[in-house]
């Protein structure tokens, strides 16, 4: 019962934090070290990933209807623009596929450690409060489906930057269409929507990576992977909403002051606190 009772933790962290600009993979490294799940390691490294599954079926969920080509509510033209949209989707998730299948393994060999996300949460933090304080101009794209094809591709190549631990993959997508010229609200959409092939494609490399392991699952470890996309993809319904109402209206610069609080926290952390702790969290 008590793990159960972690996972929905788990769920609750992974479902405001995917979507927020601040990094769900140091929140859920925070999150271990204080209340680690009685669970494999081989389990642990594809639980981490897999639970984003249910924060993406939020995103599908709330945006069914801008998304399904198929809708017989929409006009010729509006199907047209919707698979436009896939489109620009798919061209922009190329580059950290391919980067995804090449480096994984190396990346959680030499990346995936408190030292790296601890910067890389104060690196994005300075840059988005940069951004925001020196962002005068008024955006050029304020709709997803004013989005080029170029520019596409270039948020996708921003979006590569989220391999690296703690960037955080909303982060990079947001600052880099923001960057690129897009609304607050544009750059977030965009952000979820590049999210679904991203993170499908991901927790299927991480799912087959379990099972060519050959670790097995226990009836636990099932409970709890069931149970934290579950709570993920609840608590994804009402972060979604609420980070579209607030791009309206504010900026991201209280994103930034958080990012460098939480990078400080990981730091300070794991350097005085947990001095012995070996920097590989796997």
């Amino acid at each position: 019962m008590l793990e159960i009772l972690k996972a929905i933790l788990y769920g609750i962290v992974e479902g405001i934090t995917e979507w927020l600009p601040i990094s769900s993979t140091g929140h859920l490294i925070l999150l271990k070290e204080l209340l680690p799940l009685s669970v494999t390691d081989e389990f642990w490294t594809m639980f981490e990933v897999v639970i984003q599954l249910g924060a993406i079926c939020a995103v599908i969920f709330l945006f069914f209807h801008k998304l399904n080509p198929f809708s017989p509510q929409k006009t010729a033209l509006e199907k047209r623009k919707t698979w436009d949209l896939w489109g620009h989707v798919v061209v922009a998730v190329i580059p950290a596929g391919v980067l995804g299948v090449l480096l994984d393994d190396w990346l959680d060999a030499h990346l995936y450690n408190y030292i790296t996300v601890a910067i890389t949460l104060i690196l994005y933090g300075v840059a988005f409060l940069f951004l925001e304080r020196n962002r005068r101009s008024q955006p050029s794209i304020r709709r997803t489906s004013e989005i080029s094809w170029s520019v596409a591709v270039y948020i996708g190549l921003f979006q590569c930057l989220s391999m690296i631990p703690g960037t955080s993959r909303s982060g990079a997508t947001i600052l880099g269409a923001m960057l690129l010229g897009l609304s607050r609200s544009a750059a977030a959409e965009f952000s979820f929507f590049l999210a679904i092939p991203t993170m499908v494609g991901a927790s299927f490399l991480k799912i087959l990576k379990f099972v060519k392991e050959g670790v097995g699952m226990t009836g636990q470890e099932a409970a709890i992977l069931i149970v934290g996309c579950l709570v993920a993809f609840v608590v994804s319904l009402i972060a979604i909403r609420s980070l579209m109402n607030y791009v309206k209206r504010h900026s991201f610069a209280a994103f930034g002051v958080y990012r460098i609080a939480l990078g400080l926290v990981v730091l300070l952390y794991f350097l005085f606190a947990r001095p012995s702790t070996t920097l590989n969290p796997s």
